[in-house]
């Protein structure tokens, strides 16, 4: 695990919160894609194993995309933000979820990936933006060279997975302080 240390300048405008604050806001992934599932969060809970490789990391990608998201986050472009580790893309957006009461439906991707994959694999230098207008933020991720795709919109009190599998934000705030009493605030 390797740990950063940065100053803002203007906590105004230097930082985005992860919690999702309304709806109506399109979910952007940024980063590439790739399904990495070794030693990732999903094998480690529904087998039990902790084995695999870790996913690569390119270093010239997590710059570039970091750097990426805080200008987007300085212009005043994303409403929220969080980068994605452990648990992959769904376990990020539940996380913002929860963070502010606000409920979310990721798309079913048009991908050849798995979608056990798509939710849950933990590539690196990857981070889930919400924005009011995604339109711009796609714009800017083309013309930077940065891989980015609407992968859902915020609203609603579930968190909802294509058409139809969903669970209510309060079945995962009740599961969490069962798991984790003392990490719940």
């Amino acid at each position: 695990m390797i740990g950063g240390v940065g100053l803002i300048a203007d906590i105004r405008t230097g930082m985005a919160r992860p919690a999702l604050t309304h709806g109506g806001d399109a979910l952007v992934l940024i980063g590439d894609t790739s399904g990495h599932l070794g030693r990732s969060m999903l094998l480690r809970v529904l087998t039990g194993r902790d084995e695999g490789t870790p996913p690569p990391v390119n270093l010239a990608a997590e710059r570039r995309n970091g750097d990426f998201v805080r200008r987007l986050i300085a212009d005043g472009a994303v409403t929220a933000c969080h980068d994605i580790s452990d648990g992959g893309l769904l376990i990020a957006v539940a996380e913002m979820a929860l963070a502010g009461g606000i409920g979310a439906r990721l798309f079913t991707p048009e991908t050849r990936l798995p979608p056990l994959a798509w939710m849950f694999g933990e590539d690196q230098a990857r981070y889930v933006l919400a924005a009011a207008d995604a339109r711009p933020v796609l714009a800017a991720a083309a013309e930077a060279g940065v891989s980015a795709v609407v992968a859902g919109e915020t609203g609603g009190e579930e968190l909802t997975v294509g058409d139809g599998d969903f669970i209510p934000l309060q079945n995962l705030r009740d599961a969490h302080e069962r798991w984790f009493p003392a990490r719940m605030t």
